[in-house]
C-alpha cells in the first residue's frame, strides 16, 4: 500500500491560546493580540512555537509560584519556557495582581495586560529581569512594544 506524499512544512505551526482557571472577563480583539504577539516574536527573531496563557487568580498564582518555585508571595506572572531557542511556554497571569498594577499605575487594565503578556514572551526571547539593568532593558523593550499594540 502506498501513501500519499504530505507536504512538509518547514517551521511548525504556531500555535497561541488563551485560557481561564479561575477568572473570567473580557479579552477584546484576541487576533489583534496574537498578531501583535507573533510580531514581537519575530522583531526579537525568534520563532514562536506554542505560547498557553494561563489567566487566574492571585490565590491561584501564589500557589503555582510555592510549588514549582518555592516562593511564597505575590506575583503577575510566572512564565515556564519549554524549549530553548523558540518561544515555546505558559505564561500564567495573575488578572486580579494586573487590575491592581494598573490602578496603581493609572493606566487601563487590558495596557498593563499586555505589558504583562508581553514581559513573559520577552521572558521566552532570553529577556531577564534578575539585575537592575536588565529590568531596564526589559521595561525599555515592553515600552517599544506596547507602542505597537492596536487592540
Amino acid at each position: 500500500m502506498e501513501f500519499p506524499d504530505l507536504p512538509l512544512d518547514d517551521e511548525p505551526e504556531t500555535y497561541v491560546s488563551f485560557n481561564f482557571e479561575d477568572v473570567g472577563f473580557d479579552l477584546p480583539n484576541q487576533q489583534s493580540l496574537v498578531d501583535w504577539l507573533l510580531a514581537l516574536a519575530t522583531a526579537e527573531e525568534k520563532l514562536v512555537y506554542e505560547l498557553n496563557f494561563i489567566f487566574c487568580s492571585d490565590e491561584y498564582l501564589r500557589q503555582v509560584n510555592i510549588e514549582y518555585l518555592q516562593h511564597d508571595y505575590y506575583t503577575d506572572i510566572i512564565t515556564f519556557p519549554y524549549t530553548e531557542g523558540v518561544i515555546h511556554g505558559d505564561l500564567f497571569i495573575s488578572s486580579e495582581r494586573v487590575a491592581d498594577n494598573a490602578r496603581e499605575n493609572e493606566v487601563p487594565f487590558l495596557h498593563e495586560l499586555c505589558r504583562v503578556m508581553a514581559h513573559g514572551v520577552l521572558h521566552l526571547a532570553g529577556y531577564g529581569d534578575k539585575t537592575p539593568e536588565e529590568v531596564r532593558v526589559m521595561r525599555e523593550k515592553e515600552d517599544e512594544y506596547l507602542q505597537k499594540l492596536s487592540v
